[in-house]
C-alpha cells in the first residue's frame, strides 16, 4: 500500500525519535544530532530503578506494594508501574525512567493491538518488566508495533474517528492523523525525560 502523503513526515520523525531513543538507551553509539557518534553505556538495572528525588513512581515488586501516594502496581506479572485511581496526586510524582520507560511501551503496545491488533488487550493484562535490558527491548517491540499498525492507515484511515479504538486515551473522538501526532509527541517528550535522567546519573555516578 502507497502510504498517505500526510503520513510520511509523520512517520519519518516517529522513526528519528524510536532510533535515537534506543541508541540512547542500548548503545553501543548515538547521534549527537550533528552526525557525530558518541559512545553509550547501555542502561543497567541501578539506573532503570534509580529514584532521583524521594517519593518517586516508579516500576516495582509487586510483592513489595506500590511506592508512596500510589495505590496500585498497574499491570500483571511480577513487576508493576506505580498509578492511583483518578485523581492522580497532585503535585504529580516524580516518575523514574523505568516508569516513564514503561508507560511508552505499554501506550505503543496497547494503541498497535487497538489499532490493528486483536483490540483486546489492556494496562491490567500488560506485563512491564523489572530489569533494564528486557525494558528495552520491550520499548523496541511496542514501537516496532506501532509502525506497523501506522503502515496500515490509508487516506480514508487518517480521517476516521474512532479507527484505533485504544481505550486509555482520546481515540474516540480525534481522527487518527491527530492521534498519530499525539503518538510522536509522547515519544519525543518522554525519550528527552529519559535522556535527561541518564545525563543526571551519570553525572552523579561520577
Amino acid at each position: 500500500m502507497t502510504l498517505p502523503p500526510r503520513l510520511i513526515p509523520l512517520l519519518e520523525q516517529y522513526d528519528f525519535a524510536c532510533e535515537r531513543l534506543l541508541a540512547r538507551l542500548a548503545g553501543p553509539l548515538m547521534d549527537s544530532g550533528n552526525g557525530v557518534g558518541i559512545g553509550v553505556v547501555p542502561l543497567g538495572d541501578d539506573e532503570y530503578l534509580w529514584e532521583p528525588v524521594p517519593g518517586c513512581w516508579s516500576v516495582r515488586r509487586r510483592d513489595d506494594g506500590p511506592g508512596e501516594r500510589a495505590t496500585v502496581l498497574a499491570g500483571a506479572g511480577a513487576w508493576g508501574r506505580d498509578s492511583a485511581d483518578s485523581p492522580h496526586p497532585f503535585p504529580p510524582p516524580f516518575t523514574t525512567l523505568a516508569w516513564r520507560l514503561s508507560h511508552l511501551s505499554e501506550m505503543l503496545t496497547l494503541r498497535a493491538d487497538h489499532t490493528r491488533g486483536t483490540r483486546s488487550l489492556t494496562r491490567e493484562g500488560y506485563r512491564t518488566p523489572g530489569d533494564a535490558v528486557g525494558a528495552v527491548a520491550a520499548f523496541a517491540s511496542a514501537s516496532a508495533a506501532w509502525r506497523e499498525a501506522l503502515l496500515s492507515a490509508d487516506e480514508a484511515a487518517l480521517d476516521t474517528i474512532g479507527y484505533s479504538t485504544y481505550p486509555n486515551g482520546s481515540d474516540a473522538e480525534d481522527v487518527f492523523v491527530d492521534i498519530v501526532w499525539w503518538v510522536n509527541q509522547e515519544v519525543l517528550h518522554h525519550g528527552a525525560e529519559i535522556a535527561l535522567l541518564r545525563d543526571l546519573y551519570r553525572a552523579g555516578a561520577s
